[in-house]
């Protein structure tokens, strides 16, 4: 690894512990200490600000120095690639539309039962596949028509990261579910949907 990869590698690194940081349970228990409710709807607003600005200096790195070029995918094939990508952009707004009671902090912050409690309210892209943002996040980085050394690297150490931070959300989201969750993960997969695996409340039943 040369010195320019390292620091690619350590920006990252840097990268990752300010995004965990952010979405940490006890920075949104402070957030709410500090601007009551009303900060819920400002909060992912704000964390996604901060990751865009962060994340503009590695992209800038990557253009200046993307490192030699592996592959790159010749046409007409490469439209399929972007078509992928374009569903896949797709699917992540379609997750956030379908949950959006998951990123209320004040829904993340409380325990089942409790009266800030919210139903699982499994629907859409759910009720197929359990965390649709690691299913998109690695189709989105891996179906780049063009790969170099140093976009390589990048991709390895995120993939690692949403791997990882997928086990950590599902892990708060049991507390936030309980048993509703676990019933949840015992009838949909993770990360690869298959036809005979859904979510019961989404089946439709015949009269």
């Amino acid at each position: 690894m040369d010195n320019f990869s390292l620091y690619i590698a350590l920006y990252l690194v840097g990268f990752a512990a300010l995004h965990s940081l952010l979405v940490s349970l006890p920075a949104k228990k402070m957030a709410r200490r500090h601007f009551g409710p009303k900060v819920d709807p400002w909060y992912p607003v704000l964390f996604s600000t901060i990751a865009v600005i962060t994340i503009l200096p590695l992209v800038i790195m990557l253009i200046r120095s993307p490192g030699p070029l592996l592959y790159a995918v010749p046409h007409p094939w490469i439209w399929l690639f972007f078509l992928a990508q374009l569903l896949m952009g797709i699917a992540t707004l379609r997750a956030f539309l379908d949950a959006p009671h998951r990123f209320l902090i004040r829904a993340q912050l409380a325990k089942p039962q409790s009266p800030d409690a919210l139903a699982i309210g499994i629907k859409g892209i759910y009720c197929w596949v359990r965390d649709p943002f690691l299913l998109s996040g690695l189709i989105l980085i891996w179906l780049t028509p063009i790969m170099t050394e140093n976009l390589l690297l990048v991709y390895f150490i995120a993939s690692v990261y949403l791997f990882l931070g997928s086990l950590h959300w599902e892990s708060r989201l049991l507390v936030q579910f309980g048993e509703d969750y676990i019933a949840y993960q015992n009838e949909v997969p993770r990360l690869i949907p298959h036809r005979n695996k859904k979510w019961h409340g989404c089946r439709s039943t015949k009269k």
